[in-house]
């Protein structure tokens, strides 16, 4: 690099649970896309992984922020303050000049030009000067490793925090698609829920979220690969009395059972509408899982069985949207789809 060139270039998954961002062909920052402010300053006063230990937890003149809803952003303020915040953390090398950000950011597929031009507006309050958006489903297949540019078809299924993202894709662009608002946080509230309903138990969100990480499952019978029982802390909810709850992921896969069954749909919908040559190509490559949900107990044998197509969990899931934006930052004038 040479001594005038300040350009810092990183490419981001803006995610609903957790922002990653790349730096050099590194993945540099990894947290929680959580933002806590003072309540009466709207000054920012925790970030990432500090912000999200205060979730849940914090005192009136504090409020944690999870500025991404559903894959799109809730709170423009928060988001553009939580963006700032975890570049921050990216070392920039020289601190005497703020270098002009080139970036590259992941969005869910079915993002409308409202929900697109708020994450543009985003990154460049935030720094950014010349910034690029890519369908998150598209990056995900450039982190797998595909040839998304190759006359062949490959499907994608990214169940991240807050949108689950389908895509079929060939020659560069996205043939069939769908995005549902339906992942990770939507199977979080059904454990909720079901504690409430069937323990009478008050858990967290946080909580829940251990739960489907210890013993979510979308299959009743794991056989050898079935976890332990969880056990569950957490109030009554009637008298508030401390209780103890044993949680098998049996139960677990029966509470998760509406919300899968609307991915799979969705998954059916999107290979309903594939030409039939990409369908064949489909058949043979098979289809692959990415995003935090991919590691869902059981998840791609069940789709495997309901749909008759071989579904393969990525080899780094968490990772995939933001290996795909890092690759494309490097060739950002090589590929026609990014925005």
């Amino acid at each position: 690099m040479g001594f005038f060139s300040f350009t810092k270039e990183i490419a981001m998954d803006l995610g609903t649970a957790n922002t990653i961002i790349v730096h050099d062909g590194k993945i540099v920052v990894d947290e929680p896309s959580v933002v806590a402010l003072d309540r009466r300053t709207e000054k920012m006063l925790a970030v990432g992984g500090k912000a999200k230990l205060m979730y849940e937890k914090t005192n009136p003149d504090i409020r944690t922020i999870r500025p991404l809803r559903d894959g799109v952003i809730a709170d423009f303020n928060a988001c553009e303050q939580m963006i700032r915040g975890l570049i921050k953390k990216v070392h920039t090398g020289s601190r005497l000049f703020s270098p002009s950000m080139k970036m590259v950011i992941g969005v869910p597929s079915g993002s409308t030009e409202v929900e697109l031009r708020a994450v543009r507006d985003s990154a460049e309050h935030a720094g950014g000067r010349e910034v690029y958006l890519v369908y998150e489903p598209m990056a995900a297949a450039i982190g797998i490793g595909l040839d998304v540019l190759a006359p062949e078809g490959n499907m994608i299924v990214d169940i991240g925090g807050g949108s689950t993202e389908i895509a079929v894709i060939s020659l560069g662009g996205i043939v069939a698609d769908k995005s549902l608002r339906v992942a990770g946080d939507e199977l979080t509230a059904d454990i909720q829920e079901y504690m409430s309903r069937q323990h009478n138990v008050k858990v967290s969100e946080r909580m829940a979220e251990r739960i489907k990480i210890n013993v979510g499952a979308a299959l009743t019978d794991l056989g050898d690969e079935a976890p332990d029982d969880y056990t569950v802390h957490g109030p009554n909810r009637i008298t508030a009395l401390p209780m103890k709850v044993d949680v098998c992921y049996q139960e677990i896969a029966r509470c998760l059972e509406k919300t899968i069954a609307k991915i799979e749909a969705a998954v059916l919908q999107a290979l309903e509408e594939t030409p039939p040559e990409l369908y064949a190509d489909i058949v043979k490559n098979g289809i692959y899982l990415a995003g935090g949900g991919a590691l869902l107990k059981g998840l791609a044998r069940r789709l495997t069985e309901k749909i008759d197509i071989e579904f393969h969990v990525a080899d780094d899931p968490l990772h995939c949207v933001a290996k795909g934006t890092g690759v494309a930052l490097k060739h950002v004038h090589d590929f026609p789809f990014l925005m």
